[in-house]
């Protein structure tokens, strides 16, 4: 053979194979489309336009990798960050991270040892997390578009569910060894002394035990989040993050599309803020412990740029009110990890009367201008000993008590709309009592009192008080598809839906999106202090320009409040003249949310 004559056939095969390749992918053709349509275009960027007319046939971003770290949430607690990686053009990028806040059923006032068992549940916790999204969650996602989020969540769920299969499975077999070694003889002592020590330690016949002065409903036992299932949560919203960078989309566009079956509305509602002005909680330094936040709700008519600065100058006044130069009573400030003034009181007309001065003072009137709410968190003033809520320093009040306050609260001050929390969950009479008699003059919201999203998607009948509306709060192992879930169970069932922040809140202002996103009428998220919080009320002010800019902001709806009583007498009628309509109307047993 003829040197080089190998070489040249070689590079004939190389050639035919090339033109099969580009043929088979129609290059030929498409840049011949390329420069046809490029030339009478005659761009400043030749290769940056060619660069984004190829890009349409690219193919679409598919998931490399999940990163998860621990970082420090706003009051220095850890929790979890993730970020996700993605394929795009055939390069590792980095699209975008969330960070999920903490949250936690521990009271401010709780005692060191709760607070340091918290404190190790939370490090274990975070520490299985940051092991499920680097190693196994992180294999089970890959090569997925970040746009299917139904099927990513649908994955997530049955990971998760078989992590609460292997836990239990793995209690069942460690209590079952247990008991046999207790099954096993051992060599016991029978002498006199042993006896006698046996009998020590039983308890004589009759002896009288401390009873409650009134036997309530024990508080339902506080089920610890599953360790390391607020990766579900942080994964499934880095997804959809990821999901909405990719489509090139604002995320509460990209959740709007996911929760109207990918047909966005054409006018969006932004969520009515409810910003804490004051807190006069347990924690609070006076006699009042009932009013942990004390909010203002701008009304329908304004913006929320306009509704926001009108709050600011109700706390500005306020500030001047509360100044040592003020009488008494003697009041303590500082800032809560709320993001508003922390105040000691000794009746509840005075947080109430100061709000009103303040509102007076420049030209405000509370019930026209402005709006109250309060969230009374009842289920951190429980005196389980005598069975009573300890409103007041001293002063206790029965469940039927505190109910019959309320009315005259309400009844005394028109201008508070929305009570949350005003009963523990336990206390489902109360609930149905207060809602019957206040349904139609405010909110009554449960907080507190409402089940984890997951939980209340996956069990339609879980027993849940009779109320206005829940706080939905976006944490453990909920996912992006269950909040989508819910917020149209709610709606069906003319619930309305309140976006809270938790108490560890984070930088990351997404929460603000899903509220915009899933049409919630209200948005929680504290004081219009520390950084953590204003960032979120910033992200919504850019929100309502943007829409505002594109035409597509709707104003708010009017206040409507519900009125149970007749809803009521309705549920007594045959099911045949009731119409179409849902188990319990008035009761969020989320058979329809």
């Amino acid at each position: 053979m003829e040197p080089g004559r190998e070489p040249k056939k070689r590079q004939r095969e190389v050639r035919r194979q090339a033109a099969e390749y580009y043929q088979r992918h129609e290059v030929p053709q498409r840049l011949e489309e390329a420069l046809n349509a490029t030339y009478p275009l005659r761009p400043a960027d030749l290769y940056g336009h060619l660069a984004n007319y190829f890009s349409k046939y690219s193919k679409p971003p598919v998931i490399c990798k999940l990163v998860g770290k621990r970082v420090l949430d706003g009051v220095g607690r850890p929790t979890l960050e993730v970020e996700v990686f993605c394929t795009v053009k055939n390069n590792e990028k980095r699209i975008c991270s969330t960070v999920i806040p903490s949250h936690s059923d521990i009271f401010e006032n709780a005692l060191p040892e709760a607070i340091d068992a918290d404190e190790k549940e939370r490090n274990d916790s975070i520490k299985t997390a940051l092991e499920w999204v680097n190693e196994s969650v992180n294999e089970i996602l890959k090569d997925m578009q970040p746009t299917d989020q139904c099927k990513i969540d649908k994955l997530l769920g049955e990971y998760f569910t078989k992590k609460v299969e292997e836990e239990e499975e793995r209690k069942k077999t460690e209590k079952e060894e247990q008991e046999t070694e207790i099954s096993i003889p051992t060599c016991v002592s029978s002498s006199p002394a042993a006896v006698q020590a046996g009998k020590k330690k039983s308890s004589k016949i009759g002896m009288k035990t401390s009873v409650a002065e009134k036997p309530i409903p024990p508080m339902e036992p506080v089920e610890p989040p599953f360790c390391g299932s607020i990766a579900i949560a942080g994964i499934s919203l880095a997804v959809a993050k990821t999901g909405a960078t990719v489509n090139r989309t604002p995320l509460y566009l990209h959740i709007a599309w996911l929760k109207h079956d990918q047909d966005l509305p054409k006018e969006m509602t932004l969520p009515q803020p409810m910003v804490t002005l004051l807190s006069c909680g347990k924690s609070s330094p006076g006699k009042v412990k009932l009013m942990k936040e004390v909010m203002l709700i701008p009304p329908t008519g304004l913006t929320v740029k306009q509704g926001i600065e009108r709050i600011l100058d109700i706390q500005k006044e306020m500030m001047w009110l509360l100044e040592p130069a003020c009488k008494a009573p003697p009041v303590l400030k500082r800032i809560s990890h709320l993001g508003c003034l922390t105040t000691g009181f000794d009746t509840l007309e005075q947080p109430l009367v100061l709000v009103q001065t303040a509102c007076r003072n420049i030209g405000l009137e509370l019930g026209i201008d402005v709006y109250l709410a309060i969230n009374c968190a009842a289920h951190e003033l429980m005196d389980y000993t005598k069975g009573k809520y300890e409103t007041l320093t001293g002063t206790l009040k029965s469940p039927e008590e505190l109910v019959d306050m309320y009315v005259d609260l309400i009844n005394k001050y028109p201008f508070i709309i929305a009570l949350v929390d005003p009963l523990r969950k336990e206390d489902c009479q109360q609930w149905s009592n207060i809602c019957n008699v206040l349904g139609s003059k405010c909110y009554l919201i449960a907080e507190n009192a409402s089940k984890i999203i997951s939980k209340l998607v996956i069990n339609q009948n879980i027993q849940v008080p009779k109320c206005s509306g829940l706080t939905v709060k976006y944490t453990n192992q909920t996912t992006i598809t269950d909040l989508i879930e819910l917020t149209r169970i709610l709606d069906g069932q003319r619930h309305i839906t309140i976006l809270g922040s938790p108490d560890g809140e984070s930088s990351d202002d997404s929460l603000v999106d899903l509220a915009v996103g899933l049409g919630a009428r209200f948005i929680k998220l504290g004081g219009l202090s520390r950084g953590e919080r204003v960032t979120k009320y910033n992200r919504l002010l850019a929100i309502e320009e943007e829409l505002a800019k594109n035409g597509a902001l709707r104003s708010g709806e009017y206040l409507e409040f519900v009125d149970f009583a007749e809803e009521t007498e309705l549920d007594a009628l045959p099911p045949t003249e009731q119409g179409q309509m849902l188990p319990q109307p008035a009761q969020p047993s989320l058979a329809e949310s």
